[in-house]
């Protein structure tokens, strides 16, 4: 047994009540007024538009959503009934021999057939845990065990794949991703609409009907044309309204449409990250708010939750695995070796959530460490053999095994922050607590990743009445900020007031490491800059100032013995480490995360 598990509190102990969980809203199509649907459209423009975002409805419901599927996959603990059996169990052959045992003949020998009695009545299993393993049929095709809602959608995803068979890769050698993955999602957008209608969930549909008619959006669009061709704005008031734009009202499909295409990768920069992986999880959670899961509504120990995870999320990664490999496509928003994977975030967050420990109440918190008992450990993941066993039944495992896959060398070279993860000795609760708050931080928190994230009806850009004040945290405080003629920014942590133009006036966007230096003293305009002397090259020399210390002065053979030229001092033998974080620290060694 793990020796992080803490054992439930006895049988005859009062349990703890918890509160419940929050979950995902259910839309109900009943109400009045009806639902609007609106197409939704990009409002992540510039880096201050990231802490909106951290505010608003859709950033709710997203965390709201993701835990809650990780709360799903938390093993259970399953307490046994105590009460007796109507029929009497057969007698096994021990039981026998102790019954025709014959009567102890001294006291010492009755307590020791007592003490052996108790002890076999407290080896007997009371509780059992219950743990949720990927099905045995992952490769397999449709598990026909499944609700309708799961086999539709898992019949979507074979009918999404078996598109790449129409589109071959091109033969011809190439550096970055293959363009025939522009054909397939090309077929994929134009067969979008009758996939979606075919293989939705029956409860998605009876929104058909839902909001504004046919008619009454053609009058409005063009209401809204009419009045655009009166006005007339310059090309910078238009990228200032961008935000205020009135979005168009559509039909349930159509906004869902946007989070499953936008699920499937980039069809302009051929590539794919975890800003596609978010939109599928959110054209689940879509279905989820319009009622597209069978029990949903009655739901108490997330069992429709895992159905949706193991069933459809899954399924739905090996498809994009497929994909990355057919078309070799670029990761997207990618650290590099320093992030935690090239394409996908959400299965450590749910595999992580399989192995951690068990919980005995449907509400009870997800457990903050702790390994469930027997599970392998965060270690063997660097080991090929344990990830060939666990990756047909932990998600953790199968990512690992698909890095595997694709890469090669030591994985400590290629995956370090993986490697790092898998030293951690408070088990699997402690890596899943830990992934969650980095999803937060590396996914939900980076300009580069939600962006291209689309907000209508479903998830809304409107502000949360009840979201705090987001943590500037270093990655807020180095968001790009776009470009706008003469345009301020207000309201930004580490962003100037002003946005400092480019030769003849025009404004770009500067890359996060570029920044303008401040002007040297003594450097007058149009003058070059002064030259960088090394730390160690100093000036003794009284009154004089950095524009004339720092020049370069011409060669005199006078000033030392023999007529060598002064240089000044010679340069140190070792560099003194400094203040972390500070200038004083420029020439400290730099170390490997993991080198304490």
């Amino acid at each position: 047994m793990d020796p992080t598990f803490k054992p439930p509190p006895p049988v005859g102990s009062s349990p703890t009540t918890f509160p419940p969980l929050p979950k995902l809203e259910i839309l109900n199509p009943s109400t009045l007024p009806p639902h609007r649907f609106l197409r939704p459209a990009k409002r992540i423009n510039e880096g201050p538009d990231v802490s909106h975002f951290l505010t608003s409805k859709a950033y709710r419901d997203i965390c709201v959503w993701i835990l809650q599927l990780n709360h799903a996959l938390v093993p259970r603990i399953i307490k046994k009934s105590t009460a007796a059996p109507t029929t009497a169990p057969k007698p096994t052959d021990e039981q026998k021999a102790e019954a025709n045992e014959e009567p102890p003949k001294d006291a010492l020998a009755a307590k020791l057939q007592l003490l052996r009695k108790k002890r076999d009545e407290q080896l007997l299993p009371r509780e059992e845990i219950k743990t949720f393993p990927l099905p045995s049929s992952r490769e397999g095709g449709l598990d026909n065990q499944e609700p309708e809602s799961i086999q539709k959608l898992q019949r979507l995803l074979k009918k999404v794949e078996a598109i790449i068979d129409e589109a071959p890769p091109d033969p011809g050698p190439r550096r970055f991703g293959n363009v025939s993955f522009r054909t397939w999602y090309k077929l994929l957008e134009s067969r979008a609409d009758g996939l979606l209608r075919e293989y939705l969930p029956g409860g998605v549909l009876r929104w058909e009907g839902a909001g504004t008619t046919k008619e009454e959006r053609q009058n409005k669009e063009e209401e809204e044309g009419t009045e655009t061709e009166t006005e007339t704005e310059t090309e910078g008031e238009s990228d200032k309204k961008t935000n205020e734009q009135k979005p168009e009202v559509v039909g349930p499909l159509e906004e869902l449409k946007a989070y499953f295409l936008g699920g499937f990768g980039s069809a302009q920069r051929l590539d794919y990250g975890t800003g596609h992986e978010l939109s599928f999880m959110m054209f689940l959670g879509g279905l989820w708010k319009l009622g597209g899961f069978e029990g949903e509504e009655n739901d108490e120990d997330g069992e429709v939750e895992r159905r949706i995870v193991l069933g459809v999320v899954e399924p739905y990664l090996r498809v994009i695995r497929r994909l990355i490999l057919t078309y070799t496509l670029e990761p997207a928003g990618s650290h590099g070796v320093w992030g935690l994977d090239d394409h996908s975030f959400i299965p450590y967050i749910f595999g992580s959530a399989q192995y951690t420990r068990p919980i005995s109440s449907p509400n009870e918190p997800t457990p903050l460490e702790g390994s469930v008992p027997n599970a392998p450990k965060p270690s063997d993941i660097t080991k090929a053999t344990a990830v060939e066993r666990y990756r047909t039944e932990n998600m953790y495992f199968s990512a690992i095994g698909f890095i595997n896959d694709v890469k090669k060398g030591p994985f400590w070279e290629h995956s370090p922050i993986l490697f790092d993860v898998s030293g951690i000795k408070d088990g699997w609760g402690k890596i899943n607590k830990g992934m969650i708050k980095m999803f937060n931080a590396e996914v939900l928190s980076k300009f580069p990743v939600v962006q291209h994230f689309p907000f209508g009806s479903l998830f809304q850009w409107e502000k949360d009445p009840e979201a705090g004040v987001p943590v500037q945290s270093v990655h807020m405080q180095n968001q790009p900020v776009a470009s706008a003629a003469s345009a301020a920014v207000t309201g930004g942590v580490g962003i100037p007031t002003e946005r400092p133009s480019g030769p003849g006036g025009v404004t770009g966007t500067a890359a996060p490491w570029a920044q303008a230096p401040a002007q040297a003293p003594g450097a007058g305009a149009g003058m070059p800059p002064p030259m960088t002397a090394a730390p160690w090259a100093r000036s003794s020399g009284a009154g004089v100032g950095p524009s004339t210390a720092n020049r370069f002065t011409p060669f005199k053979p006078s000033g030392g013995p023999g007529g060598a030229p002064n240089t000044g001092p010679p340069p140190p033998e070792s560099f003194p480490s400094g203040t972390p974080g500070t200038a004083s620290n420029q020439f400290a060694v730099t170390k490997a995360p993991w080198a304490k």
